[in-house]
């Protein structure tokens, strides 16, 4: 099966596959104090600046979980975008792992700015309503948009004077620093972020992900939250091993250079059978648009993908490091007919 539902459909990466099996051979100790996380560690340091703090956890919603747990108690509220992760496919966990309330704010292009989050910044100190401390956002966004580095700053220095919290989702992180053309570090440590979930898996590697505490006073209680929160990989070297590979030789851009391209291929080739039918910007490798439900059907014959929202008859296709010249003629091709 080819697909463009999701970068999750994709395999792994050879080198990926290959640091796995290098790392299997002879024993190392558990929980992290391997040769291999040492390493990652100073990797992640290099990428994101001296004050970067490293845990490595399982997943995604996991990295997310972590991190909010850092930042909010049960009596404060989380800020984020209506289509975030967080709010809509998680299945409620950052909520009931933090107990904090979630703050889903309407955006039309998937951003938060500080235009939207300021009208939230209110109910200080009154012991009826939740304390807003933590702002979301995520890099690319649900909507495949891409903030920039100066919409980044705008957010972080909105909500910092409120002693505030800047968590920022990289599961497509890679994807955006090639967009905008930024190394990790301009895009988050020197634009305020304060922690980040930083993801590999849909971009080539096989599983785990990465918090990446930028803020030293999120650090102490980290590893006690990841413990808590059932991240704590025992076998851990799995985990950095695959980001050492990751990083090693720029893995990392040339698969989201390549993922993004191929979305820019797609965007153009079905703009010149359709016309312009895209819902929002392709700063990335998400593509949104609408097709007659007719076309729509007929094309599901041939292409896994996703509706975005089906009662707008709006459908998603995600490109991924793999994907082929093939794979999108076969889209054009299915249009085509």
């Amino acid at each position: 099966m080819r697909s463009f539902g999701s970068d999750n459909h994709s395999g792994v990466h050879p080198s990926i596959i290959e640091a796995l099996a290098s790392c299997n051979a002879d024993h190392q100790i558990a929980y992290g104090d391997d040769i291999y996380t040492a390493r990652v560690r100073s990797i992640f340091k290099e990428q994101f600046g001296n004050s970067a703090e490293l845990f490595l956890v399982f997943n995604g919603t996991g990295a997310n979980v972590v991190a909010q747990r850092a930042c909010v108690r049960p009596f404060n509220s989380i800020l984020c975008a209506e289509t975030a992760h967080i709010a809509v496919d998680e299945c409620g966990a950052p909520a009931f792992m933090t107990g904090a309330s979630l703050c889903p704010i309407p955006t039309p292009d998937g951003k938060l700015t500080p235009a939207l989050i300021e009208p939230h910044l209110a109910n200080w100190g009154f012991e009826h309503h939740s304390q807003p401390k933590s702002v979301y956002i995520s890099q690319c966004s649900e909507l495949g948009t891409v903030y920039t580095c100066e919409e980044i700053r705008a957010v972080a220095d909105c909500i910092h004077p409120h002693g505030m919290f800047l968590h920022l989702d990289g599961a497509r992180i890679a994807n955006a620093a090639v967009a905008l053309g930024k190394t990790f570090k301009e895009m988050t440590t020197d634009c305020g972020v304060d922690i980040v979930s930083f993801g590999g898996t849909k971009n080539g590697m096989l599983m785990g992900e990465a918090v990446v505490a930028l803020n030293p006073a999120l650090v102490p209680d980290l590893k006690y939250l990841r413990k808590q929160s059932a991240q704590l990989c025992s076998k851990m070297r799995y985990l950095s091993a695959q980001f050492i590979a990751y990083f090693e030789h720029d893995l990392w851009r040339k698969n989201a250079e390549h993922a993004n391209s191929q979305a820019q291929k797609l965007r153009m080739r079905i703009r010149e059978i359709l016309g312009d039918v895209f819902t929002q910007q392709t700063d990335a490798n998400i593509l949104l648009l609408k097709l007659p439900q007719e076309i729509a059907d007929r094309l599901a014959k041939t292409t896994y993908f996703y509706y975005w929202n089906e009662a707008e008859n709006e459908i998603r296709l995600v490109t991924s490091w793999d994907t082929t010249e093939q794979d999108i003629e076969s889209v054009i091709q299915a249009l085509k007919a």
